[in-house]
């Protein structure tokens, strides 16, 4: 049985933890770099060992880790060697699994929430590229070009012992086909399908988020399908492509509602009709059983969650 579907047997909701980045920059992290959070795990990764814990604390019953950007190739282009680089990469994971298991030595009470599970991020191809284009998704890549790329740091994030992967703002479904290529070799590995998306219906490339559904229904190893990293507005609308098409868990994490230029690298804040924590309960109502944020939420987003999430697992 995958991980997800042994929290969901005892819990309603699975509560995801927030953006890694803001709260390094509320610590005062310089990430304007190519490497941006993965830039402090070879820097400072105490801090992201403290970002994890306060996303437990808040509630989080999962941890995603800080390998988003962390890529064999992005650390050689800094002049790292492949075995320093693959340290890191391995690094990030040892770090959130410190963290987890931490804080659950200090959990009183241990069955009013799930023992938290570190999810190993896999970033896109265009994360590497750091130009933006996974909301956009025009690689120019064959699959199985996307295969060689991501073989190497899947495999380190599996040895390091990420409990599942975090496969994360994927803006075409050639990539997703290409990370299962990759997972067969590790026939015990589960992972989630998150997509970055344009619109209510469509991942950032144009395609249909029921096809990419469909597609990845039948693959056993794809544990939860879902959308981080796009716009509140359109979760609702996703979730119901997401289910008309696939019977496994969904999951959400998107923005804040902020919208990011990917050229400036900043964000610009936009007024949301409704506030982020009081969204997430009709996110749940809609069918998502994995409730987080993404960019730009803070560990008060996830304890306002896990105020209500909790409430539902005591019912």
């Amino acid at each position: 049985m995958n991980p997800i579907e042994q929290i969901l047997i005892d819990f309603p909701v699975l509560i995801l933890d927030g953006a890694m980045a803001t709260e390094l920059e509320n610590y005062g992290c310089n990430l304007n770099d190519r490497l941006w959070s993965a830039k402090i795990v070879m820097e400072n990764p105490e801090m992201i060992k403290k970002v994890h814990l306060d996303y437990f604390e808040a509630g989080a019953d999962c941890a995603i880790t800080a390998s988003y950007q962390a890529t064999i190739q992005g650390f050689r282009e800094r002049g790292l060697t492949e075995e320093d680089a693959i340290g890191l990469i391995g690094k990030s994971v040892q770090i959130a699994v410190e963290a987890r298991d931490e804080f659950w030595a200090g959990v009183e009470d241990k069955t009013s929430r799930p023992k938290p599970l570190v999810a190993a991020s896999v970033g896109p191809y265009g994360a590497f590229l750091s130009d933006g284009s996974e909301y956009r998704g025009n690689y120019s890549l064959t699959e199985e070009e996307l295969v060689a790329f991501h073989q190497d740091r899947i495999q380190v994030l599996v040895e390091a012992g990420a409990d599942i992967l975090a496969c994360e703002t994927l803006p075409c479904l050639i990539e997703a086909k290409a990370i299962v290529k990759v997972l067969k070799g590790f026939p015990d590995v589960y992972a989630w399908f998150s997509f970055s998306a344009k619109d209510g219906r469509h991942i950032s490339d144009g395609e249909r988020m029921s096809s990419c559904a469909e597609w990845l229904n039948k693959e056993e190893q794809a544990a939860a399908i879902g959308i981080n990293c796009s716009a509140p507005d359109f979760i609702e609308s996703l979730i119901q492509e997401i289910k008309s098409r696939t019977s496994k868990p969904v999951i959400v994490y998107p923005n804040s509602g902020e919208a990011y230029d990917a050229v400036s690298k900043t964000w610009q804040e936009e007024s949301l009709p409704n506030h982020f924590a009081s969204s997430t309960k009709s996110w749940y109502g809609a069918g998502a059983r994995l409730i987080g944020g993404c960019c730009r939420t803070t560990p008060d987003d996830i304890s306002a969650i896990a105020a209500w999430g909790r409430k539902r697992s005591q019912q």
